[in-house]
């Protein structure tokens, strides 16, 4: 079972959309896949679940992620399983919960306490990895895909300590260059002060994440052309994108100036698909699944059959990447 996490310290670069329709591709192909949304604002769980269907999940005590994990924050007891929603054949749902964001103050707190190998420091800062083993275990997946927030706090710190991989959703702006600064240091660092605690656990039966956090690159989620931002304008960002990721995330100085399509980090440029988007959330299914009863006709007949071919290879290469490391 392999963990990757999706993370980007700058929100509105298209991580949420990016887990949801991989989730589904993966699926499509036969892999067998858990989707898990451990980020507070519960997109993810949002674009699989209907309001309806959703509240009842939030109102038991048992239902998402936060449910799985609150005995041990209350002291009560260990992790429980999480509920999983089955969306199709081979793909669940680590259920979201706004009530996750309680549960950052603790990890943090017990983040310090692993130095003085403090026993239950190391289940608490452990329980969202072994609550997703735990998920992956009970429907036989041997893939996680994890949907995390946009900052740096103790809570992502325990999802990306979770995440054997991490894959790096970006947009060509200022905005996600700086993210990119601060973000790669933080994974190394964060790596680092992991290996440093997880030689000092004391509890011999208490499985912990490697934390290897490894990153294996980047996707470059193309915005929608706008007359007040030519297009000239992304291109010179994008361009400090290699660099930058290289730099930063990998920690290696670049050995001359590649284009983003030239990179060997780049995952894949996905093209803005325009209407493609609303159509699909009005359908409550992936963009490259459209059919023309949900109104995916003419031009955007083609859109679809280009958004699934677009995915497919993006999924390839990660399972390429992953397989290679």
């Amino acid at each position: 079972m392999r963990i990757v996490a999706f993370f980007n310290n700058k929100g509105g670069v298209g991580k949420t959309s990016l887990v949801y329709h991989l989730a589904w591709m993966y699926s499509g192909i036969g892999r067998n896949v858990v989707a898990a949304d451990l980020d507070p604002q519960a997109n993810l769980t949002a674009m699989f679940i209907d309001d309806h269907s959703l509240e009842p999940l939030w109102d038991q005590d048992r239902g998402t992620i936060h449910g799985a994990i609150e005995p041990l924050l209350e002291g009560t007891g260990d992790i429980g399983s999480p509920h999983l929603v089955e969306r199709s054949v081979g793909l669940h749902l680590v259920v979201g919960d706004p009530k996750l964001a309680a549960a950052e103050d603790e990890i943090s707190r017990q983040w310090t306490g692993c130095l003085d190998r403090r026993p239950r420091a190391f289940r608490v800062v452990s329980a969202l990895w072994r609550a997703l083993r735990r998920a992956a275990t009970d429907v036989e997946a041997d893939l996680v895909l994890v949907d995390v927030g946009p900052n740096l706090g103790a809570l992502n710190r325990s999802a990306l300590v979770a995440a054997d991989y991490v894959v790096v959703p970006l947009t060509s702006d200022l905005y996600s260059l700086q993210g990119l600064r601060s973000l790669g240091p933080t994974l190394r660092g964060w790596r680092g002060q992991w290996a440093e605690r997880h030689a000092q656990n004391p509890v011999e039966d208490l499985a912990l994440p490697d934390g290897a956090m490894g990153p294996i690159g980047y996707v470059v989620m193309q915005q929608a052309v706008r007359h007040d931002r030519p297009v000239l304008a992304y291109q010179r960002w994008a361009d400090r994108i290699p660099g930058v990721y290289s730099k930063e995330v990998c920690g290696r100085d670049p050995q001359s100036a590649i284009t983003v399509s030239e990179d060997p980090n780049c995952l894949a440029i996905l093209k803005h698909y325009r209407s493609l988007m609303p159509m699909a959330q009005e359908a409550r299914k992936p963009m490259f699944a459209l059919e023309p009863a949900d109104g995916a006709i003419g031009g955007h007949t083609r859109a679809v059959r280009t958004c699934y071919r677009d995915f497919r290879v993006l999924a390839e290469n990660i399972l390429e990447r992953i397989d290679s490391e």
